[in-house]
């Protein structure tokens, strides 16, 4: 049982969320084929932004431009986990709840491509 008066605190609680971070990420290439796919984009947007005439900021905006989409997939991904911990029959909420979280995503998407679209245009 957690208890929490007895949490981790200082460097120790820095290195035990860095593990589950990883654990995280190793599930998520394995399991989640959206982020495999925003991470392909991550991968190859990092070194295409060296190939325009633009400064080092707007190359960073690029970037996380694209960071920001696998940030939301990620949530989205949670919110999907949530729900169908708590139920796999169907259930208005738990669509609409879905649903919400790919919206997130799509917005995310739209914001990425306006971004880079803006600062190579």
């Amino acid at each position: 049982m957690f208890d929490n008066k007895n949490k981790p605190k200082g460097l120790h609680r820095i290195y035990l969320a860095s593990l589950n971070s990883f654990r995280a990420f190793k599930w998520l290439a394995k399991n989640e084929s959206a982020f495999k796919q925003e991470l392909l984009l991550l991968l190859v947007s990092i070194p295409a932004t060296f190939l325009f005439q633009i400064t080092l900021a707007e190359q960073l905006i690029l970037i996380i431009a694209v960071l920001f989409i696998i940030f939301t997939e990620i949530i989205n991904t949670a919110i999907e986990a949530v729900v169908d911990r708590v139920g796999l029959e169907i259930h208005p909420l738990s669509g609409l709840a879905k649903d919400l979280g790919s919206a997130a995503v799509f917005i995310s998407i739209t914001i990425a491509l306006l971004t880079w679209i803006a600062i190579l245009l």
